[in-house]
């Protein structure tokens, strides 16, 4: 037989198989009676921007001896 069959024809079977009834799926009428969620506020979308400057760029030597080991790699 073709492998397209198995690998389109076995997944249907095994889904069809594995498949629950509606009454298990459908939520009960508790959980609909009882909303858990609280009210949706109004908020800004811009109420956390932080105006910002481009600076200009520090001397990358200074930077390099700021990052590197105090005594430096053996490599």
């Amino acid at each position: 037989m073709k492998p397209s069959l198995f690998v389109v024809g076995l997944p249907l079977v095994i889904g069809g198989c594995a498949s629950t009834l509606p009454p298990d799926v459908v939520a009960s009428s508790a959980a609909v009676e009882q909303p858990s969620s609280r009210p949706v506020t109004y908020r800004s979308p811009v109420s956390g921007y932080v105006a910002r400057q481009p600076v200009d760029p520090k001397p990358w030597r200074r930077q390099n001896d700021l990052q590197s080991p105090a005594k430096g790699d053996a490599s």
